[in-house]
């Protein structure tokens, strides 16, 4: 069973607040944006990261994150990538990304908005985790923990910054 930390969009900030939220966690997701290498550090110094850069993201982050990450999570095969839309908008590569690795959680960030979502055709779960900084047109920060036990993606919570 692993407990995840979701977030996206920091955008240059990351407060203890987040950390604090995310200390029962086994592991950190931060799905683009992070603004800069500082951010990683800091998370890093807490808990183990898994991550992906956004287009705001510039080489330190990207030498480091990829665009895209595919892996087994206990049974459940995840998809992160920062820009994706979201069921059944995905922009084109994305869509070609999930028909190919076929996750069952596919996870992006950079519109700001928070959705969690089954897409019954793909046969696979939605997450975007809204943002967790401070800069966007976003009036509320939000992170997301989720549990994953085996195949089941489940204990979801959405918190509110």
């Amino acid at each position: 069973m692993k407990r995840i930390g979701l977030l996206s969009d920091t955008h240059h900030y990351i407060d203890e607040i987040i950390l604090d939220h995310f200390k029962d966690c086994d592991e950190i997701w931060h799905i683009g944006d992070f603004g800069t290498i500082d951010i990683a550090d800091k998370i890093i110094a807490v808990k183990p990261l898994k991550g992906v850069y956004g287009n705001i993201d510039g080489n330190d982050i990207r030498s480091i994150y990829p665009e895209q990450l595919v892996f087994m999570c206990e049974e459940v095969k995840v998809m992160l990538r920062h820009i994706g839309g979201y069921p059944p908008k995905y922009n084109p590569e994305t869509k070609k990304e999930i028909l190919t690795h076929k996750p069952q959680l596919f996870i992006s960030g950079h519109s700001h908005i928070l959705k969690i979502m089954y897409d019954e055709k793909l046969q696979c779960l939605h997450m975007n985790p809204g943002a967790a900084g401070k800069q966007g047109w976003h009036k509320v920060r939000t992170i997301i923990r989720f549990t994953i036990d085996g195949k089941d993606i489940k204990d979801c919570e959405v918190i509110e910054l």
